[in-house]
């Protein structure tokens, strides 16, 4: 059925009361976010610890009712339950009622990253050969239903475009924020002996390890949380992180330690604007540096100094 999307922007003292009173109001669904996500301010929330319930400084709050709520009535009743709340602070929108998983697999068609990587998903049976060239296609499958990463976001493009210019093959490669898998994926597609995939999301390991079995490479790709994750036990041939700005500059160190001397690196899930302090940061450990651009994003590359 369709719904009622309630939304507005609160500061982090404001979330609890302002989540109560839609809920007492009958919200369906509360969903919270950075309000300043994909800007320069985006903040990045890394795996809580027990108990902990990190928000940022300004939350969009996106409520659900049923189609035929009173948006006047709504706002009148948050008003009384919000003294400090503006009229102006809420917005409304109509939800039109869709099979979010077929909408999300006729939007997800198979892509072509570099020279031979190809993202299929997992329904459309690729071909057996590359038609345009002399060249073996290289084909990742992935799940539609596991929207961590399939390609469609810039950032992620500007990953498998870098890993397909590679030579790969027997190279140990970390994939640091690894979400669906596909970088890992599509580096042990490409020739490379083994992968580790860390992301501090334990639903993200689970679609990394269902997308390495779709893909038959699920015997030479282990994931770890974080904490589990060390850097210094056996550096990678090659690294890449796809995160965010915030998060790349705190981790220089352990990406460092990460990459063998030598080893190629790429990191990316930075805002153009973003790049001058993460090329500052990195040049402590890492030589010849070099800045590629995709729409409004940055994949930064260069080698672990020696």
């Amino acid at each position: 059925m369709p719904f009622l999307e309630l939304s507005l922007i609160v500061r982090t003292e404001q979330q609890p009361g302002t989540e109560e009173a839609l809920d007492d109001l009958g919200a369906l669904s509360i969903t919270l976010q950075d309000a300043d996500a994909e800007t320069p301010d985006e903040q990045a929330i890394f795996e809580p610890g027990v108990g902990e319930l990190p928000l940022w400084p300004t939350i969009a709050l996106n409520a659900l009712f049923d189609a035929g709520a009173d948006r006047r009535g709504l706002a009148e009743a948050l008003g009384e339950l919000l003294p400090w709340l503006e009229p102006d602070q809420l917005t409304f929108r109509d939800v039109a009622d869709q099979d979010w998983e077929r909408a999300w697999m006729d939007q997800f068609k198979p892509m072509p990253f570099g020279r031979r990587l190809w993202i299929y998903p997992w329904n459309i049976e690729p071909p057996t050969h590359n038609e345009g060239g002399d060249e073996e296609l290289v084909v990742v499958r992935l799940d539609p239903g596991l929207a961590f990463g399939s390609g469609t976001h810039p950032t992620t493009a500007l990953c498998l475009e870098w890993l397909d210019g590679l030579d790969l093959a027997d190279k140990a490669l970390t994939d640091f924020g690894c979400g669906s898998g596909i970088l890992a994926i599509a580096a042990l597609k490409l020739g490379a002996a083994s992968a580790v995939g860390v992301d501090n999301d334990p639903q993200a390991l689970t679609a990394s390890l269902d997308n390495a079995e779709r893909n038959d490479v699920a015997d030479r790709l282990a994931v770890f949380l974080p904490q589990d994750f060390d850097a210094n036990a056996a550096p990678a041939d090659v690294f890449i992180a796809n995160i965010l700005a915030g998060p790349l500059g705190e981790l220089a160190p352990t990406f460092a330690a990460a990459a063998k001397p030598g080893a190629p690196f790429a990191i990316s899930g930075i805002l153009a604007g973003q790049q001058d302090e993460l090329l500052q940061r990195y040049a402590e450990w890492f030589d010849d540096l070099r800045v590629d651009t995709r729409e409004d994003w940055v994949r930064i590359s260069g080698r672990r100094r020696r």
